[in-house]
């Protein structure tokens, strides 16, 4: 058994994984695309089932209505009927909304959950081939220098400080149009 592995083993070694493809790429597409004509037919077929089910299904719980000969009392009669069925349905499709609504809601709580366990989608990483004396030719040692010397150096700007002076000094310098020149000619 072990003989027989091995010369098997030997025998498809030259393919992907060890193993001989069973078909070619053209039997495969061929089948490919059979599989789709197939998977498209069996689709058309069911919706024309749902549609004669939708059909059946309406016939069943809403029959024709017979208004012919009917007096205004009974009527109103049905019309009350029907405005209570409305209100039923109306009742379920409203639980049924909601119960969709929750069920989406955990569906992607749950999806989230699943990418968070998965981590980030990281690139597939090549192989890169290389002997030991390139790796060595490629490493350039930094020539010795100061370090300092590569820093950047920053100046501080030295705050201007104004000197405190006498405001009554200022008002009176700055009071009459001789004080408004100025203001406009420093600016």
């Amino acid at each position: 058994m072990l003989a027989l592995h091995q010369e098997i083993k030997g025998k498809y070694s030259h393919h992907v994984g060890g193993r001989k493809s069973k078909y070619s790429a053209t039997r495969r597409l061929l089948l490919k695309g059979k599989l789709l004509r197939k998977a498209e037919a069996l689709l058309i077929v069911e919706q024309k089932n749902k549609v004669v089910e939708r059909e059946a299904k309406l016939k069943e719980n809403c029959p024709p209505l017979k208004l012919s000969g009917l007096t205004v009392e009974d009527l109103q009669a049905l019309c009350k009927t029907m405005h209570k069925q409305i209100d039923v349905l109306d009742e379920d499709r409203y639980d049924h909304e909601v119960k969709v609504a929750k069920n989406e809601n955990e569906i992607q709580v749950l999806t989230q959950k699943v990418r968070e366990l998965k981590g980030p989608k990281r690139p597939n990483l090549k192989r890169v081939k290389k002997t030991g004396d390139l790796v060595l030719s490629e490493v350039k040692l930094p020539a010795k220098s100061d370090f300092k010397v590569t820093l950047k150096t920053v100046k501080k700007d030295e705050e201007k400080k104004e000197e405190v002076t006498d405001w009554r000094k200022n008002v009176e310098a700055m009071s009459g149009m001789e004080g408004r020149k100025k203001l406009f000619t420093t600016q």
